[in-house]
């Protein structure tokens, strides 16, 4: 601010007439009081738009509305009603597992693609390998019978490691078949068309046991699910701009399989993104082997500070997420391997506290105390929650009852337990979460 102060006491002013003999002189007080000139300085506005990504058509929609409506009144639900109208956009907090197989065939192209359009940054492939050692995405190296239509085809159906075998209502014995994809070529694998994942047990031809797509699913979208190798979802992740995290499948054949090692296995899958010009930081490597991600920490320093480990040690004996005495190794012992991130299933972050409340597990605890990142994995892979949820949910049943929960649930892992992205089968849910939240944007 400028004072500025002009005093006069008075001022004589004269007038004179060029041919006048008389000259009159009048006197007048002029007075300037204390004059103030304030300069006041006013903030431009600056308007800044949510950041939206390089994906401006992200479209969510109504399923998230449900859920939402589904929630009992509450603060939460509150703010994510003021979300309805967006914006949306693409965040790595959203991670499309198996890309949207709620209601796509998983790991094909259009199960890929409808993840990208909901606005998820990060989309899996599972790798795993055909008879001539090239890799492919599938969940298992042997779910071909449940996620493709390879049985219909005789001629590869013949070459499956166990061919399918009709229910036997007497005895109980369910209708059964495991084709892998080490049963067949890479040329072989391409013809095949992806399904919805399911069997009927009680089939007794190809034709009912291909109909077991469960009922909270959809058949809509499975008539021609294209499949993909390793190297096509690159491509195609790369023109959808999305990041890409793949997980090394364990084999199941023995290794060395026509002489690729285990370690072999798991360059191959790295060495493939190198080839196509990926950056490292776009690549998030992840494996249920503890080995296979010390091999990638210890050789691939490019890839270390990404790459996860999938802990699935909840199917061992005594595993406990309440008890850090029965993990092994111990969360300070993952971090001195090297290990960043580690990403359990949802239950073993989450417990339920004296007032009924969610909140982080102790295990959830301890692995932030540790340094490490966490990453949670199934969202909408349960069905309908009316009833606990599932495997899933397991630590927290008792207060999972209703569909609505499930924002709940992604509110307590991220808000209270910290992770730092949610797999879900249905991106859509995460990514409303995440915009309403104003998470980063993924570049």
């Amino acid at each position: 601010m400028k004072h500025l102060t002009l005093i006069m006491s008075s001022l004589a002013l004269t007038l004179l007439s060029g041919c006048d003999d008389d000259v009159k002189v009048v006197e007048k007080d002029v007075v300037f009081t204390n004059t103030i000139v304030e300069v006041v300085e006013v903030p431009t506005p600056v308007i800044v738009e949510v950041a939206k990504g390089d994906t401006p058509d992200i479209q969510l929609g109504t399923r998230a509305d449900y859920l939402i409506n589904d929630m009992a009144q509450s603060d939460l639900k509150t703010k994510l009603e003021s979300c309805k109208d967006g914006p949306f956009y693409k965040t790595d907090f959203s991670i499309g597992h198996r890309g949207a197989p709620m209601q796509y065939p998983e790991h094909t192209k259009e199960s890929y693609t409808a993840a990208a359009r909901m606005g998820a940054g990060v989309i899996e492939c599972d790798v795993t390998f055909t008879s001539d050692k090239e890799l492919v995405c599938r969940h298992s190296q042997c779910d071909l019978h449940t996620t493709t239509n390879i049985l219909a085809i005789p001629e590869l159906a013949a070459k499956c490691s166990a061919p399918f075998t009709p229910a036997d209502s007497a005895s109980g014995t369910p209708a059964s078949a495991k084709c892998c994809t080490s049963d067949i070529s890479l040329a072989e694998f391409l013809t095949l068309e992806g399904k919805m994942d399911g069997a009927n047990p009680q089939a007794t031809s190809v034709d009912e046991y291909m109909q077991g797509t469960p009922s909270w699913r959809t058949d809509l979208y499975a008539t021609s699910g294209t499949l993909m190798t390793h190297k096509q979802s690159i491509e195609l992740f790369k023109a959808l701009d999305v990041k890409m995290t793949p997980e090394l499948k364990s084999p199941q054949v023995s290794m060395p399989f026509d002489g690729m090692t285990q370690q072999q296995y798991a360059q191959k899958m790295l060495d493939e993104y190198t080839q196509l010009d990926v950056p490292s930081n776009r690549v998030y490597p992840q494996s249920f082997n503890l080995d296979d991600v010390k091999y990638w920490i210890n050789n691939n320093p490019d890839f270390a500070n990404q790459s996860v480990y999938l802990d699935g040690r909840d199917s061992e004996a005594g595993f406990d997420p309440s008890n850090p005495d029965t993990w092994q190794p111990s969360m300070e012992e993952l971090v001195t391997d090297g290990v960043k991130i580690l990403a359990p299933p949802i239950w073993m972050m989450l417990s339920i506290n004296n007032n009924n409340d969610i909140v982080p597990s102790q295990y959830a605890i301890n692995a932030k105390a540790a340094g490490l990142e966490l990453i949670a994995w199934s969202l909408e892979r349960s069905g309908p929650l009316n009833e606990g949820g599932g495997y899933y949910y397991q630590s927290i049943a008792d207060v999972i009852d209703n569909d609505g929960d499930m924002m709940t649930v992604v509110d307590v892992l991220a808000q209270d337990v910290g992770v730092m992205a949610i797999f879900s089968d249905w991106p859509a849910t995460v990514s409303y979460y995440a915009s309403c939240n104003k998470m980063p944007a993924s570049i």
